[in-house]
């Protein structure tokens, strides 16, 4: 039997009710991880309301999942061209169908074989998701890698160890053992406290040199005041 769009809708269950079940992180070293790698692209992408950060969040994407309770949620996930609010999960059919366009996994001593293959092979087989980083916070393991055809190919490393992303046009990079984004030209991408020190320093050097050219003119016997 031929089943129509609205019938197949029916049988899907009430997404409303469907929460994130997914365990609390490995450590305060991967929390802390987890809350640098959404808190710098919340700040870079600040003006910008098309995309959703997962973190630590279930993704919902089938009936047979919701059956054999086999719940998978990404550390973090970025979801472009869709509407940024919040979302008690992800769940595929009530989001246009929409995957990821990325996943990064933070490594840990109970996941990492898990992440490594069974993820992997899931994002890359069933999620097709075009770009899996994953990363361990303990020994600084890092690989990326990015869908070419049906399968994923590993992203080649720069000088500095960078990966670069073409869903973020940006770099994943470790940086004080910590993965970060860096620009095309290598800048760190700054959390919004450092942001607002370097700004603070730059209105700092700004003044300095403000009054350096002050007192020069003086000295030339030029009233400024």
């Amino acid at each position: 039997m031929v089943l129509t769009a609205q019938q197949l809708e029916a049988m899907m269950p009430d997404a409303s009710q469907l929460y994130s079940d997914e365990p609390e992180m490995e450590s305060s070293l991967h929390y802390m991880q987890l809350l640098l790698l959404v808190t710098c692209l919340d700040w870079l992408w600040r003006h910008k309301n098309d995309y959703f950060i997962g973190a630590n969040l279930t993704i919902y994407f089938s009936r047979q999942q919701l059956r054999n309770r086999d719940f998978r949620g990404p550390d973090f996930f970025l979801v472009k061209q869709t509407q940024k609010r919040p979302r008690n999960s992800w769940v595929v059919w009530e989001e246009d169908g929409k995957y990821p366009n990325l996943i990064i996994e933070l490594l840990s001593t109970s996941t990492a074989d898990t992440d490594r293959n069974l993820k992997k092979n899931l994002y890359q087989d069933s999620f097709h998701t075009p770009e899996y980083f994953y990363f361990s916070p303990d020994t600084l393991e890092f690989a990326g890698f990015r869908l070419a055809g049906s399968e994923y190919e590993e992203i080649a490393a720069n000088s500095n160890g960078w990966r670069w992303s073409q869903e973020l046009s940006l770099y994943l990079g470790i940086d004080s053992g910590k993965l970060r984004y860096f620009t095309p030209v290598g800048s760190l991408v700054p959390t919004p406290e450092e942001a607002a020190l370097q700004a603070q320093l730059e209105l700092e050097q700004e003044r300095q040199r403000a009054e350096q050219l002050a007192e020069r003119l003086r000295s030339l016997g030029i009233d400024i005041d």
